[in-house]
């Protein structure tokens, strides 16, 4: 190879870093050969051209070490392509977290690899793209961000006991809806007393009434179940 290899790359005119083929090839692990048959099959988004010189940058060389890792777990190249076209037509992060960072959740920052590996093998495209409709995910770069440390933690913790990644995102988009309601219910009633300022500083107490009253709710149905409490549905004991 022509270049230094202690001198990987050059700064190309955006100042990033660029590599040709054979050494985005050789920094990556993999061959010159696999590298076009990657690019060939849309795995890789196409390289800055300067006359018949293919240039990539440190987009790429992430992607490619996406894709081994996928690759090390058990994806199929088929589901990888797959998740990669997820990636490139999910919302950025400036968009899911819309005019600013969530006030009392955590975003969290995963790769794609570490994003599988949450999920036991479940994080398919299909689901992918479930989470981004829902807006728990976002695309920055090579990178995801969950909109919820919580959310991420819990969803994870269902998985692992067993409940599929699917049902458990269908039952999200329901909470969501339920959710949505409980907050425009609590956001009206203190505007209708007292002002838009006073919103934050009341915020906790409406928390602390939802988290009370589905308590109650979790005592009423697991008491159905267990025949102490006579039985069905909430509506049928109205």
């Amino acid at each position: 190879m022509a270049e230094d290899a202690g001198q990987a790359g050059h700064t190309g005119n955006a100042g990033r870093r660029e590599y040709r083929t054979e050494e985005l090839a050789r920094l990556a692990g993999i061959t010159v050969r696999t590298l076009r048959f990657y690019r060939e099959r849309k795995l890789l988004p196409p390289p800055r051209r300067e006359g018949r010189i293919a240039w990539y940058d440190d987009h790429h060389l992430a992607r490619l070490r996406t894709i081994s890792a996928l690759l090390e777990r058990g994806h199929t190249l088929n589901g990888i392509a797959e998740l990669a076209d997820a990636f490139d037509h999910g919302r950025d992060v400036g968009d899911l977290l819309g005019l600013g960072e969530p006030t009392e959740e955590t975003p969290v920052r995963l790769t794609p690899e570490e994003l599988a590996d949450h999920f036991a093998g479940q994080a398919t495209p299909e689901n992918l793209a479930a989470a981004l409709e829902l807006g728990y995910l976002g695309t920055d770069g090579e990178e995801i961000v969950h909109i919820s440390r919580r959310l991420l933690e819990v969803s994870s913790a269902l998985v692992r006991e067993g409940i599929p990644l699917a049902d458990v995102l269908a039952a999200g988009a329901r909470v969501r809806e339920h959710a949505d309601a409980l907050a425009g219910i609590f956001a009206d009633l203190i505007l209708r007393h007292a002002t838009e300022a006073d919103l934050p500083r009341l915020r906790p107490l409406a928390r602390s009434v939802v988290e009370a009253e589905l308590s109650l709710a979790l005592d009423r149905r697991l008491r159905g179940r267990d025949g102490r409490g006579g039985g069905g549905t909430p509506q049928e004991a109205r």
